[in-house]
């Protein structure tokens, strides 16, 4: 079994040693055995990396765009040679199913890179307005990214690609639950060539090393995806230093399923979808609205979806759903699970404990509630687990409301073969991403949300101004 002992920060292109550093152990959350251990990062630690960035800044910043373009070509090179030793860490300490693991899991290191190059070959840093003034934008600092371990890669790439893109330096905190696959990445970086002190890394706990960065004076911006609570300790912690905060937070989405869809694939889709990465991402589609004349058919159609949904460990093959990722987690999902019986929800199925066959791991049935109203906490929190509400609503109006009553507003998703309804029902949808029977986003798409969701959007053009300040130079007309 692979054991990784890594107890180095990557600081100014060297990989330094700790010294007195606490140690986290990771473990398989599908065998919940240590697969490694990492040194945690306090005060000193991060002010070290944020001194390395800091000095890196004034070069870096001023390189040409030819430059960077050059440099982002190496990393895919790179990353594509050692993709498989990325899958490989995902899988062990996500617990992310080999299907997932070596195919979306990592793929999205290639996609975010293309939309990304793709932004910088067509983006205007400067440009005259109509009235003769001078705009030019420029790359905001040093920038502190703290990322989180249910989509590791995709969020590492959503903000060190456009940071690099941008001509900043940055500090990276991955999550303490997945890091093996960030300190590749950090390998990739530097053989791509990513000069000394660009790029940072350093492990450690979101109240002590995310904390020290929010706080740090000489970081310019934050960049956070994770919960909306600990979101909000992140503007808090900068808010002190003024630093800009880009925010990619939780979510509650609705999927919106109307009597003229397409009502079995409609339905399939979004049960399969709400647990993929066993229910782990923001925008699952977790609260499904279904018109009531074809609601009885809806559950028949999700009851029988789900029981075919097998639960497997990661590293056999076949499209099975995973653990969660550890223990705060299961017992999270199981205290929701609890409460959405005891408010009075329908068990369709799944429930409480792990499958029949899983002894070990933090396995949890695939599980449906019916009959579900709109204020039970199982509808209104988010989960983060495989555990899907039902909500039956009489039409358009009410469908819509139901959809928008929720602190979040990351992703919608609306079920529906009129055309134009679909657009109606679209943007009355008070969420950042709407996607239209079963449409994906597009490389280089704006990835974030409205209220609790967010603040910022990631990817492409959008997610590379997020990295960009804005300078006016007036000049004699």
């Amino acid at each position: 079994m692979t054991f990784w002992k890594r107890h180095e920060f990557f600081i100014n292109g060297d990989w330094v040693q700790a010294e007195q550093a606490e140690t986290f152990e990771v473990l398989n959350p599908a065998t919940e055995e240590p697969i490694g251990s990492i040194a945690m990062a306090n005060e000193a630690t991060v002010n070290a990396a944020v001194v390395a960035a800091k000095e890196a800044f004034p070069s870096f910043s001023r390189t040409a765009i030819a430059e960077r373009k050059d440099l982002l070509r190496s990393i895919l090179s790179v990353y594509r040679k050692r993709r498989d030793e990325v899958a490989h860490a995902i899988q062990m300490e996500l617990g992310a199913p080999r299907h997932l693991a070596y195919g979306p899991q990592t793929a999205v290191g290639e996609s975010h890179l293309d939309g990304i190059m793709q932004a910088l070959g067509t983006f205007e840093f400067e440009h005259t307005l109509m009235n003769g003034d001078l705009v030019n934008r420029e790359p905001i600092g040093v920038c502190g990214l703290i990322t989180p371990w249910n989509w590791p890669i995709n969020q590492i790439a959503l903000k060190v690609l456009p940071a690099l893109a941008a001509g900043c330096t940055m500090v990276l905190k991955p999550s303490e639950y997945t890091p093996f696959n960030a300190m590749l990445y950090a390998e990739i970086l530097a053989e791509a060539g990513v000069p000394k002190g660009v790029f940072n890394l350093v492990n450690g706990e979101g109240p002590v090393a995310g904390a020290a960065m929010s706080r740090h004076p000489d970081i310019d911006m934050m960049s956070f995806t994770g919960s909306a609570r600990a979101g909000a300790a992140v503007s808090k912690d900068a808010a002190d230093s003024v630093k800009k905060v880009a925010l990619e937070l939780g979510g509650k989405s609705p999927n919106l399923v109307f009597a003229d869809s397409d009502l079995t694939d409609a339905v399939k889709r979004g049960v399969r979808h709400m647990f993929n990465n066993t229910g782990q991402s923001c925008n699952a589609p977790s609260r499904m609205l279904v018109e009531q004349s074809v609601y009885d058919e809806a559950k028949e159609v999700a009851l029988k979806t789900a029981e075919q949904q097998q639960v497997g460990n990661p590293d056999d093959a076949g499209h099975h759903m995973g653990p969660l990722v550890n223990h705060i987690q299961y017992d999270r999902v199981q205290e929701l699970i609890k409460a959405g019986m005891e408010e009075g929800a329908t068990l369709l199925t799944g429930g409480l404990g792990k499958p029949d066959h899983m002894n070990e791991g933090y396995f949890v049935k695939p599980t449906i509630f019916v009959d579900v109203t709109n204020d039970m906490r199982i509808a209104r929190e988010e989960i983060f687990g495989p555990v899907l509400t039902m909500i039956p609503f009489q039409d358009e109006d009410e469908a819509i409301a139901i959809a928008n009553d929720t602190e979040y507003g990351l992703a919608a998703f609306v079920q529906t073969q009129d055309e134009d309804k679909a657009m109606r029902v679209a943007k009355r949808l008070r969420a950042g991403m709407v996607h239209i029977n079963g449409a994906g986003l597009g490389v280089g798409s704006p990835f974030g949300g409205y209220k609790k969701s967010g603040i910022g959007r990631e990817g492409g053009t959008f997610g590379l101004e997020e990295f960009l300040e804005v300078k006016l130079i007036a000049r004699p007309k």
